[in-house]
């Protein structure tokens, strides 16, 4: 959210004091080249529904950081006869470098979890998902340290100290100070639960619940599919979610070590819809992508070329959501829904990405 701000305020910058001061040809944010180019270099442009984006952006603007980008735009979205005019003249695409110049990334897929759950502990439901912890203590240290705006320190008091909090094997030995939202038949189900950040639970009774992040224990995600293949249990050319999830459902006392290799640990709470992503906005499937927002501020929209098995798939998407295994400035995780289709895809989507962040013109600027 600080992060738009610091955008904006960049970019006003750029335009300094001149009344016709013109677009820049090269920004340079924190690591992130923006050049800029224009809408007929972007692939599959011309067959976009232009519809759907403005739908899309419409919906975008209903959050704070979605306003405070596009402000005045997103007023004018809401009496646009012509989706694809408005988008041409208000916005102009610059494709999205790191600092060494490199234009190609990875993208990724992810899906609405689905876990069979219980409000009740029995044999059968014996795996708690927590809220978030009463003792989990979260430490914002940006207004002694701007620097450190985007981190947050998390942890537990001990002794008057501050202390690293559980991780995920710790919190398996003690009694967390959390309440327990419902209990879910398969550790496996709800490992997975946490990476994808929101899923839904189908009760016992044949109801539906919906959960979304909250909160997280402070530990850095770590890739227990990377671990599986450092280990040579599964190939680096085979490795997706249905693989490991293969090899966990096969080898079931090496669970555990498995799971426990990724030290972070995921804590929810109630949502009264669907996956909804850091905005708060409910998830829009392959429209909404996860970013790592020290590059691309949440609320932008952005076009992204790439791959979906063998198709080609060119889309205007906007950054609604981040992810801890998201890293770097030329990175996304697309979501894909929900349902069998969604993850099969999402578990095996790892292709080269290139994005291009959509930028409002510039108006004169008086002095």
């Amino acid at each position: 959210m600080k992060q738009s701000t610091l955008f904006l305020l960049m970019m006003t910058l750029f335009l300094g004091c001149s009344k016709h001061t013109p677009e820049p040809q090269l920004i340079k944010i924190k690591n992130v080249n923006f050049a800029k180019t224009s809408f007929s270099k972007l692939p599959g442009f011309q067959e976009q529904d232009y519809n759907e984006f403005l739908n899309n952006f419409i919906n975008n603007c209903k959050s704070t950081q979605g306003q405070k980008i596009y402000k005045d735009l997103c007023k004018k979205a809401l009496h646009v006869t012509d989706a694809k005019e408005f988008l041409v003249n208000n916005f102009t695409p610059y494709s999205i470098a790191d600092t060494n110049g490199n234009k190609e990334g990875l993208l990724t897929g992810y899906y609405e979890a689905r876990v069979h759950g219980s409000f009740h502990k029995s044999d059968t439901y014996k795996y708690p998902i927590y809220a978030t912890p009463k003792d989990l203590v979260v430490v914002d240290l940006s207004s002694i340290y701007p620097e450190l705006k985007n981190y947050r320190l998390r942890g537990k008091i001990q002794n008057n100290r501050l202390v690293p909090y559980y991780s995920r094997k710790e919190a398996k030995l003690n009694d967390l100070n959390a309440s327990v939202i419902c209990y879910c038949d398969s550790k496996i189900d709800r490992f997975f639960l946490q990476v994808q950040g929101s899923g839904k639970v189908i009760l016992d009774d044949n109801s539906t619940m919906y959960i979304g992040y909250e909160n997280q224990n402070g530990y850095k995600y770590k890739s227990i599919g990377k671990y599986l293949v450092q280990k040579g249990e599964i190939s680096l050319e085979n490795i997706s979610l249905q693989s490991i999830r293969k090899w966990l459902e096969e080898h079931p006392s090496q669970v555990d070590e498995v799971l426990d290799y990724n030290p972070s640990l995921i804590f929810f709470a109630k949502r009264d819809k669907g996956a909804t992503g850091a905005l708060g906005l409910q998830l829009r499937e392959k429209s909404s992508i996860a970013v790592d927002k020290e590059y691309i501020p949440l609320g932008n929209m952005l076009y992204l070329s790439s791959n979906l098995g063998k198709e080609k798939f060119n889309k205007i998407v906007f950054a609604q959501d981040t992810g801890g295994a998201i890293k770097g400035p030329v990175r996304a995780d697309l979501f894909l829904g929900s349902g069998e289709d969604a993850l099969k895809i999402a578990g095996q989507l790892q292709s080269p990405l290139q994005l291009w962040l959509f930028m409002p013109k510039r108006k004169e600027v008086n002095k």
